[in-house]
């Protein structure tokens, strides 16, 4: 839509504004806290006004706007509004009019820290607790990164309160969810690329995101739930959304290990308008201590998790008798927990649905247990399908990763592999996968043919003889790029040379013998 193109466009001018604005002061890596705090905050505020003026121009109130109501008036519908919105806010406590004083505010950090504190508290013993407990712990007005006085903090908030409040982003219903979720991501997107092997962690770029999505949703009239073992800032499962339509989406589910990402993950969600019963994240270790054993089995599973990430493995006896872990015989080592992920992934996917995994291409050849976990995993006809994509994809590593595809009660007895290392566009200092890379990777895919130098289906029983390594580059001959040589032309050239030569030779011999 050309109105959001615009709206986008006048979103990442002000976020450099705002950069250029704290420079040298705030770290940028701190800063994202900041501006994604303060981002949801006018979402959210900008969301229930909207939600109550409609209800009050219903009911014949057309000139309404709940920002010019009074405090104690309005806290006669709190729990009616909680229910349907997960929280409350004041009229005076809305992004607007605090921004609007907060210039003339001698204790803005103190407004702040209250107007925040109250809208969490808001949820506490209801239906969204969980959603919305803990969203702006990461929001610390009082830091001395904001500046050494009080002061100094309160006049660089009053700024991100300014800029934010100064974007673009809605119609006449105060808020375009689209255009606050890009935005959300595209601050995301812009402070992984520069969080070093950091940045990596939280956020994975939208074209690798979709291309997971469009695997693992193809032939689902619904998903009926979507879940992210390692979800991040939760960019994949909002993919899923985004490809099938978030109408054909009933839940979301997803864990992370770190409490700021999942944070992030919550915000995400909410600023994508996913209302706060249709996900269920969670914060704690996937692997030792997974929180949806109710919720599965899952049919779309997509990941990004960590590359090589140490974790107990066998030092906890218990863990060989785990369900997830236990049909391999074997526990992931200690050093590399990849295949311990996709173990829980296999286990918590239905007998119909699709996982599609971002994995180190270690995975695939290494040794030892991971042997024999691949061994389980192919024997057990689970494995779809493995895509080699480029190198250079992902934020934190140069590396050329992989898909692996996992399905469940499949009829084919064969693995197709797939050569996608050339299928990708250069931008910036990065790689980065076009719409035509996608479409060509997908199609590939759902074909399920042999290609010459892009796909291969193989049988297990070859995967097999091959010590179960599944390294496209085994499977899959690479295109011999060279230039070809022609030698009969290449032996004339040789000739005419040597016999240049001779002439050349003669000539000077007869010289020399004129000169003696």
């Amino acid at each position: 839509m050309a109105n959001s193109t615009i709206q986008r466009a006048e979103l990442h001018k002000t976020i450099w504004a705002l950069a250029n604005d704290l420079r040298g002061a705030v770290d940028g890596w701190d800063f994202k806290q900041y501006v994604l705090g303060t981002l949801f905050y006018r979402y959210i505020s900008e969301d229930m006004a909207a939600y109550i003026n409609a209800k009050m121009i219903e009911a014949g109130e057309t000139d309404f706007k709940y920002e010019n109501f009074n405090d104690e008036e309005a806290q006669n519908a709190k729990d009616e509004i909680v229910a349907e919105k997960g929280i409350f806010i004041l009229p005076s406590q809305l992004f607007c009019n605090v921004r609007k004083n907060a210039d003339k505010d001698p204790n803005l950090n103190e407004t702040l820290s209250k107007v925040f504190s109250s809208i969490e508290a808001s949820s506490i013993g209801t239906a969204s607790e969980q959603d919305y407990r803990g969203l702006f712990e990461d929001v610390d007005i009082n830091s001395s990164k904001l500046g050494n006085s009080v002061s100094e903090r309160n006049k660089r908030l009053s700024k991100i309160l300014d800029n934010i409040g100064s974007l673009n982003l809605g119609g006449s219903s105060g808020h375009d969810i689209d255009v606050f979720g890009d935005a959300y991501e595209y601050l995301m997107g812009m402070y992984a690329a520069n969080a070093g092997k950091s940045g990596g962690e939280f956020f994975t770029p939208q074209e690798a995101s979709r291309l997971l999505a469009l695997i693992t949703t193809h032939g689902k009239e619904r998903v009926r739930r979507a879940y992210d073992p390692a979800c991040g800032s939760a960019s994949l499962l909002l993919q899923v959304g985004k490809v099938k339509g978030f109408d054909k989406v009933s839940q979301f589910f997803g864990q992370e290990i770190n409490r700021t990402t999942y944070n992030l993950s919550r915000i995400n969600m909410h600023l994508h308008g996913v209302p706060f019963d249709r996900f269920n994240l969670a914060c704690a270790d996937t692997l030792i201590d997974p929180q949806h054993w109710d919720d599965q089995p899952f049919d779309v599973i997509v990941s990004n998790y960590p590359y090589s990430m140490k974790w107990i493995g066998d030092d906890d006896v218990t863990l060989i008798n785990d369900p997830r872990f236990a049909p391999a015989g074997v526990l992931a080592p200690k050093s590399k927990a990849d295949l311990a992920f996709l173990m829980h992934i296999v286990s918590w996917l239905s007998s119909d649905g699709t996982a599609a995994v971002v994995s180190f291409p270690g995975v695939l050849y290494r040794g030892s247990a991971e042997t024999k976990i691949r061994k389980y995993l192919v024997d057990n006809n689970y494995i779809d399908a493995v895509i080699q994509l480029p190198p250079n994809l992902f934020f934190g590593t140069t590396i050329a990763t992989c898909i692996i595809v996992i399905k469940k009660n499949r009829n084919a007895q064969s693995v197709l592999f797939i050569d996608a290392s050339k299928e990708f566009i250069h931008e910036g200092n990065k790689n980065m996968l076009s719409e035509d890379n996608i479409q060509n990777i997908l199609n590939g895919w759902i074909r399920r043919e042999q290609t010459s130098h892009f796909s291969a289906v193989v049988d297990k029983k070859m995967i097999a003889d091959n010590g179960y390594n599944l390294s496209v580059s085994t499977y899959v001959e690479q295109e011999d790029t060279r230039e070809k040589v022609d030698i009969v032309k290449l032996n004339a050239e040789l000739k005419e040379i040597v016999e240049m030569e001779n002439v050349l030779r003669a000539e000077i011999d007869k010289i020399i013998a004129e000169l003696q």
